[in-house]
């Protein structure tokens, strides 16, 4: 489907450059069955200076906070995932354009799923920030897997991170709001929880919640105790006064009066 992002003019990821080609990731070799770390690969390897601290955005939709914030942390390399295509293509091409003012270098773009990204090709330790900002609610019941916030994220998030690394996260759906708390008390110190969710619709969320995997169970049990804090999140330089991230999305529920719940996980080590 197109959504006419482009208003008829073609949009250019710039593959290399800004989009992530697929020289660059390569294919997931079959051998990930059985050696799990066989399919991964370094993507700060893909910026100018990999030495950088490496932040990711998981859902960029339009890219405004990457275009925003990159700008104002020119010493951290950010990746944008994009799974819906022409978003992708949209928010690659912004920063194509301004890498063409000589900004930006320090942004790039995948086109893919964030979650499997995370659980075949990260490394460990290796990323400072995940951003997660108003990720699809998936209201229907059938489509709740699909949500970005599982168990088996959770394992994959606190294995990327690097010690004290955040998951930040931000919504406006109460449902998944609610959801994402559910999944969060197995790995903060739930005393904490209170802060963030009323107990009727956490108790409600727990009821539909599905239990860790076993192989998310074993991980589990070998990482710190707990394996996060949780705490408030604090609004990054970009967004503006009144404003949570700064997101094109936000700026529209803004409008339409809605509120807004969020957090930051803390990897423990």
């Amino acid at each position: 489907m197109s959504f006419g992002l482009g208003h008829g003019k073609a949009l250019d990821d710039a593959p290399g450059e800004v989009g992530v080609s697929d020289a660059e990731l390569g294919p997931l070799p079959d051998s990930v069955l059985t050696d799990p770390e066989s399919g991964r690969i370094d993507p700060r390897a893909w910026f100018d200076s990999p030495d950088r601290a490496f932040e990711l955005e998981i859902g960029s939709g339009k890219g405004t906070f990457l275009v925003q914030q990159a700008e104002l942390q020119p010493s951290t390399n950010f990746l944008g995932i994009e799974w819906a295509g022409e978003f992708y293509q949209y928010a690659a091409d912004r920063i194509r354009r301004r890498r063409g003012s000589g900004s930006h270098a320090n942004v790039r773009m995948l086109h893919g799923d964030a979650t499997e990204f995370l659980r075949w090709r990260c490394p460990d330790g290796i990323c400072r920030v995940i951003h997660l900002y108003f990720s699809d609610p998936w209201p229907k019941s059938r489509h709740h897997k699909k949500r970005v916030v599982q168990h088996r994220f959770l394992a994959d998030a606190w294995r990327v991170l690097e010690p004290g690394g955040e998951l930040r996260v931000v919504t406006d759906h109460a449902d998944l709001w609610a959801w994402d708390m559910a999944h969060f008390e197995t790995w903060v110190d739930r005393s904490d929880l209170g802060e963030f969710v009323d107990e009727a619709p956490l108790d409600a969320a727990r009821r539909i919640v599905p239990a860790p995997p076993e192989s998310v169970r074993r991980l589990r049990d070998t990482m710190h105790e707990p394996p996060f804090s949780i705490g408030p999140f604090e609004r990054p330089e970009s967004a503006a006064d009144g404003e949570v991230v700064g997101t094109n999305f936000e700026r529209k529920f803004i409008d339409e009066g809605r509120s807004f719940h969020a957090c930051v996980l803390r990897k423990l080590a």
